[in-house]
């Protein structure tokens, strides 16, 4: 009992540490966060739970329930960035408990142990942990459901050593026999559609499905067949699992009538509700658009080839994908074993596998697509290291000399990357690149370790090294860098007045503009420059954002009188942002002509 309190509180510290320590203190990064932040600000604004509205537009990117956690948040914090933020964070712990959890039972609570902390360190989870994105609540829903899955599905281990495995719990079926188990399975998927559609429910299923098919498929004895015929019966044994009869039996047995009936009985009310109040337009948009469109085109250039998500896990997984080339071997070698044991790695081999197979299959691509899958890699991972740990002085070296030095080569690379990038984009903060001798230090120290066969202390030294990083680059390192998004400036110059004031931005948008002006900004590009003419005329109170470079273009059409208000840095662009306006009075002596500002641009 108290290693089982022991080991969730670490895990609280560490996500803690990684998840919410400073979370509040960048400001929401372009373009996704201050779209779902902003929509969430005019949803709680209008008194509407149903309708998502972003800049005074319908908003049919993603389902209504990351809008839902977020005004819960800012009722209790208040709007603000940590607000955004907050569930995105709490859901992430979550994922680690779940995670946890879940190889308690497949394994060992060691196993457990390990794959949290594997998951809250690696690259792409903290992301989305840390964003006001509907991601962490996604992977938290499926991977609860999925924990469910398994606690029906396999014996626990009732104190067995952590060499020893459970075995399925239903010997037959693979599948929980209980109804109201399967019935919260298939509901924690549809809260997952409420997250982000379809495929809350559609792969968490696959994941399940194809795991039953291929390991319920009876024994066969091996092919007598001739040698040159072995292409065939190759090609035989990877179609058995697809075999109609066997298909239809395992998707009936998987109670898909308590799958549909207990995911809409969640979901379904709000996609029915939203898409009266809209007369359909956000459901013909969300499906039409945003799931059909995306898997047959590649949207906004996410595009990619075919094997996209498997150099995507190598940096998504990163420090952790250095030890993943004998974590794929040694579970391809227990499932090859043919022995009881292997159904918890068929399991979770299917679960990482299936995700990459099915975003592979669509023609947009993003490596966020795939981070419901991330905690199968970290429990694959943590099971390597676990019988690798267990083996003492007989492992093999090999694989950790080479993430240890990989370690080094990447703290070398990281460190002069982003010195190169401070340099350009961040004055003052080129500094920044010293997080690499963190994973420098790290990699020499378990290096040094493995020269003396201290095991556990090497492994010991990547686990701290990958969640010290993980803290730096997410806790602080992000921090300093959002310093240099200086947009508020602008807005704190319009509040400044007193008045009501309108915005519009010329040639230049972005989401988080429209959240920290806290009102709708009207859009202008070359097209529309007569209706820009008249809205800065029409009154001194209407203002307008636009860059150094375009403001050259314009100032000769534009009323006189028009000055510059105020300036500031394009975060992470060589260029200036300028708020324009028509009323000189309020012009500050460093902007009163506007020769000077025409100078801005570079």
């Amino acid at each position: 009992m108290q290693s089982e309190l022991r080991n969730h509180v670490l895990i609280i510290l560490i996500a803690g540490l990684i998840f919410f320590l400073n979370l509040g203190g960048p400001k929401l990064w372009d373009r996704d966060e201050p779209r779902n932040a902003g929509c969430a600000v005019e949803m709680m604004e209008r008194g509407d739970w149903v309708t998502p509205m972003f800049n005074h537009e319908l908003r049919i990117h993603k389902p209504v329930l990351l809008y839902w956690f977020m005004m819960a948040a800012y009722a209790v914090f208040g709007v603000n960035e940590f607000a955004a933020r907050f569930w995105s964070a709490a859901l992430g712990l979550g994922t680690l408990l779940a995670t946890y959890h879940i190889g308690r039972r497949l394994f060992s609570a060691k196993t457990g142990l390990w794959a949290a902390v594997i998951l809250a360190s690696c690259m792409m989870f903290p992301v989305a942990a840390r964003a006001a994105t509907p991601d962490s609540v996604l992977i938290f829903f499926t991977t609860l459901a999925t924990l469910v899955y398994v606690l029906g599905a396999f014996r626990p281990n009732q104190g067995q050593p952590s060499s020893t495995h459970p075995v399925p719990q239903f010997a037959r079926t693979y599948f929980p026999d209980s109804w109201p188990t399967v019935a919260l399975m298939y509901a924690l998927m549809g809260v997952a559609v409420l997250a982000k559609g379809p495929v809350g429910l559609v792969v968490p299923t696959a994941v399940i499905g194809m795991f039953l098919l291929i390991v319920r498929l009876p024994a066969t004895e091996r092919s007598s067949r001739p040698p040159e015929d072995a292409f065939a019966d190759w090609l035989g044994r990877l179609l058995r699992p697809f075999a109609p009869r066997h298909v239809l039996a395992v998707c009936w047995s998987m109670r898909p009538l308590t799958a549909i009936g207990m995911s809409l009985a969640v979901a379904l009310p709000w996609y029915l509700w939203v898409g009266f109040r809209t007369q359909g337009e956000w459901p013909k948009g969300f499906f039409l658009v945003h799931h059909f469109q995306r898997a047959i085109e590649p949207m906004e250039s996410h595009d990619g080839p075919f094997f996209y998500y498997l150099v995507a896990i190598l940096a998504s997984f990163f420090p952790w994908s250095l030890l993943l080339i004998p974590t794929l071997e040694q579970t391809a070698a227990q499932i090859g074993r043919r022995l009881a044991s292997r159904a918890e790695y068929l399991f979770l081999a299917c679960w990482a596998s299936v995700y990459i197979a099915v975003f592979s299959l669509a023609r947009t691509k993003l490596p966020s697509y795939v981070t419901p899958a991330l905690p199968a890699f970290a429990l694959l991972t943590a099971c390597f290291i676990d019988q690798w740990l267990s083996q003492g002085q007989r492992a093999s070296q090999y694989w950790f000399r080479f993430a240890f030095s990989g370690l080094i080569l990447a703290g070398v690379g990281i460190g002069i990357g982003v010195a190169v990038a401070g340099y350009c984009f961040l004055p003052g903060d080129s500094w920044l690149g010293v997080i690499g001798l963190f994973l420098v230090i790290g990699g020499l120290a378990g290096r040094w370790f493995l020269k003396r066969f201290l095991h556990d202390r090497a492994i010991a030294a990547f686990g701290l090294t990958a969640v010290v990083f993980a803290c730096m680059l997410f806790s602080f390192t992000s921090v300093k860098v959002a310093q240099h998004q200086r947009c508020n400036e602008l807005f704190d110059a319009v509040r400044a007045t007193g008045k009501k004031s309108s915005i519009a931005a010329y040639n230049c948008l972005e989401p988080s503009w429209v959240f920290y002006a806290r009102q709708p900004i009207q859009q202008f590009d070359n097209d529309d420059q007569d209706e820009m003419v008249r809205f800065l005329h029409d009154s001194r109170d209407h203002y307008l954002i636009t860059t150094a470079r375009h403001w050259k273009t314009i100032q000769p059409l534009l009323p006189h009188g028009t000055a510059v208000l105020a300036d500031v840095p394009y975060f992470m662009r060589p260029d200036r942002l300028l708020l324009i306006a028509c009323s000189p009075k309020e012009m500050p002596a460093r902007a009163s002509q506007l020769d000077d500002a025409a100078e801005l641009s570079p």
